[in-house]
């Protein structure tokens, strides 16, 4: 491929909802753009950018994929982004170096949630965007539909610039509204045809609406059009790229891209109405060292700066680092700094990605998107750049994760072999953590949803040959006393020679503050427990506070003084009075223990008509409701306090309410007891897994 100047760049997300078609989409214009031989199909695992061994089994997109090609002396970088919701964080990473997004809705479904979800991220982004609504081949498509449900959302910007000829049910051609000229699909040309006579009014009713668009967006083209006159096509055409760069025209275009109908059209509209780097918005990051705000623009004769928005882990080839040249050129052989990290990097091997393959190249220009291999230190979202004139941009905002499970290796003894596997991984996709939860003992790992942490567990399978099992996680439960009592302790034993000799009296108390874990004091007078064993009674206790007395959780919330005792001169020891400790602490039964449980602060988002059903479920899981919240655009939050324990799988149980509309963070707020039932349920339970053990 040749190199090609900023201008004639363009970097486009492929993004909506999953199962709409936007993988085929890249493969008929990588296709058309004779960037492959062969128009892949996702039903063979044959495409371009669906290559991991679980996208080709599954038939979607889980990894956005770079797959750039070239279209009328233009580069087009495309990213196709998955749709499914639990691969969220590769929209985010995607729309971060784009500087536009084609929506691809389908002409069946319609708009649903991705569309709103893909609208929103655009708009959050300040990406310019245009809609293409595929599966017009479909019986049932209907574009009117899709354009009434796109309108009644985002109004006046809906700008349909064709419209299909459909005869029969058949998708045959369309108008194009611009030129006002009719096209009809013969095999694989497009032939022009006269405007249907059925077709005219509705054909002329847009044609007046973009009209109307075009002359509000300048004074002169007002006065044209109250004149009477006629807009000429390249007034028309100059117009509307203002108002898409702008933000306030949206443009729809319609096709087939299993058929490969459209298409063309389709990256012609690319070329000719979005943005090439620059256009929008200007790089804009801050200096290192001073925290001044640092401007940049896409210009070879600024120093180099770029941002790594994505990482591919190979076991084989090693790591890749994804970015874009936001100032400046990258070329072979430079050194680079990464303020992120504070290291320096070398540049060794640059490749042009599309898919999973790489073409070696020596320079990357200002707005291109490459690949550099075997970076030391830099991860996604960092920021490379030239040392004598640093720059840190923004990182990517990532979606946090809304569930966790328990992990165990399917071999005994390779939690190691999970760990670092997991943490390797962790490089290629942010949006999972991975931690060793000391209190339960178990490895977690969090995500954004199940079908997520399934698919990291077969790739971990696939990359480095080791395989996981998930449970849900344990519930850190803990214990505490209710009552004092006072407890002896008495500890002899006699075996020939020195004996073992401790004894203590110790009077235990539920303490203030639950959240205090233990308090010691020591009332000892005159010496009947001596100072060098007052030391061994508070590890003693301790040690025991670890595993409770009612179902084995730890015990928080207790003082014990320790106010009485007796030794033995000779068999007394540092090890006599700890066991004496332990065996007082053993009388906490009779202090009426009680269970106590992690409560968390749960803040849900949802649209309005979910509310009902989102406080009725919070409730079921024994949630107390603190406050509602209205948000504007249709949208409630909801405060609420539930038990750790009822939230294992909510994740999961709220998108399917909502139809993946809502979302929620959750923090540790304070523990609680946990009410008599289901206590009782709970310390059965450790008692039935005690005895198995």
């Amino acid at each position: 491929m040749k190199n090609y100047t900023t201008d004639k760049i363009r970097n486009i997300g492929i993004i909506g909802h999953g199962g709409e078609g936007k993988t085929t989409l890249t493969e008929a214009m990588l296709f058309n753009a004779k960037a492959t031989d062969r128009f892949g199909r996702v039903e063979d695992g044959t495409t371009t950018t669906d290559y991991d061994p679980e996208e080709i089994k599954r038939k979607i997109s889980i990894s956005a994929a770079v797959a750039p090609f070239e279209w009328k002396q233009h580069k087009v970088n495309v990213i196709d982004v998955p749709g499914y919701f639990d691969f969220e964080g590769e929209m985010t990473s995607a729309l971060r170096v784009v500087e536009s997004a084609c929506i691809v809705v389908g002409a069946v479904s319609g708009v649903i949630v991705g569309t709103e979800k893909a609208w929103d991220y655009c708009k959050e982004y300040k990406i310019p965007r245009i809609i293409f609504v595929n599966q017009m081949d479909r019986e049932n498509a209907n574009f009117n539909k899709v354009i009434d449900q796109l309108k009644e959302l985002y109004g006046t910007a809906i700008a349909p610039f064709q419209v299909p000829i459909v005869e029969g049910g058949e998708f045959k051609g369309y108008v194009d509204i611009i030129s006002m000229k009719a096209f009809e699909y013969k095999g694989k040309d497009v032939a022009e045809i006269s405007i249907p006579d059925s077709m005219q009014d509705e054909v002329e009713s847009l044609r007046t609406v973009l009209v109307e668009a075009v002359a509000e967006t300048s004074e002169e083209l007002m006065e044209k059009y109250f004149e009477g006159e006629e807009f000429t096509e390249e007034e028309i055409r100059t117009a509307i790229r203002q108002g898409v760069l702008a933000g306030d025209v949206v443009p729809v275009l319609c096709g087939s891209a299993v058929n490969n109908q459209g298409i063309t059209t389709l990256m012609d509209t690319i070329i000719n109405y979005l943005p090439a780097p620059g256009e929008c918005q200007k790089p804009a990051g801050e200096n290192p060292k001073t925290g001044d705000a640092v401007e940049r623009t896409y210009s070879a004769s600024e120093p180099f700066s770029a941002l790594v928005f994505k990482t591919v882990v190979d076991p084989f080839v090693g790591k890749l680092s994804l970015f874009k040249v936001m100032s400046g050129e990258l070329t072979t052989g430079l050194s680079v700094y990464n303020p992120n990290r504070e290291k320096a990097e070398k540049i060794n091997n640059i490749y042009m990605l599309r898919g999973k393959k790489q073409e070696s190249i020596d320079k990357v220009v200002p707005g291109d998107i490459a690949a550099v291999a075997k970076l030391q230190v830099t991860m996604t979202g960092d920021t490379l750049c030239d040392q004598s004139d640093p720059v840190k941009y923004e990182g990517i905002r990532f979606p946090q994760p809304s569930i966790s499970l328990a992990v165990y290796p399917e071999k005994e003894g390779e939690e190691e072999k999970v760990f670092g596997g997991l943490n390797r991984l962790m490089e290629e996709d942010p949006t999972f953590t991975v931690e060793n939860n000391q209190e339960t003992g178990e490895m977690l790992i969090s995500g954004i949803g199940e079908m997520h942490l399934e698919i990291i567990s077969k790739r971990l399978q696939n990359k480095f040959g080791v395989g996981i099992v998930f449970n849900e996680p344990k519930v850190p439960y803990r214990e505490t006393i209710r009552k004092s009592i006072k407890a002896e302790g008495r500890h002899k034993k006699q075996t020939g020679g020195h004996g073992q000799y401790g004894h203590v009296w110790i009077e235990f108390e539920p303490l203030p503050d639950p959240e205090q874990e233990f308090e010691f004091v020591d009332k000892i007078v005159g010496g009947v427990v001596p100072k060098q064993y007052i030391p061994a009674v508070d590890k003693g206790l301790r040690e025991c506070l670890v595993k409770g007395v009612l179902a084995g959780y730890p015990m928080v919330g207790i003082k014990a003084t320790l106010y009485d005792g007796s030794y033995h001169s000779v068999d007394s020891s540092e090890m006599a009075f700890k066991i004496a400790a332990a065996l007082a602490y053993k009388k906490l039964e009779d202090a009426d223990p009680v269970l106590l449980e992690p409560i968390m602060r749960a803040e849900v988002i949802v649209p309005d008509e979910y509310m009902g059903d989102i406080i009725g479920d919070l409730n079921k899981r024994r949630g107390r409701i603190l406050g509602m919240n209205p948000l504007g655009n249709g949208m409630q939050e909801v405060v609420a306090e539930v038990p750790q324990a009822e939230m294992a799988k909510y994740a999961t149980d709220l998108r399917s309410m909502t139809q993946a509309r809502g979302s929620f963070k959750m923090e540790f707020v304070r523990y609680e007891e946990v009410p008599a039932n289901i206590s009782a349920k709970i310390v059965e339970q450790a008692r039935q897994a005690n005895e198995q053990q």
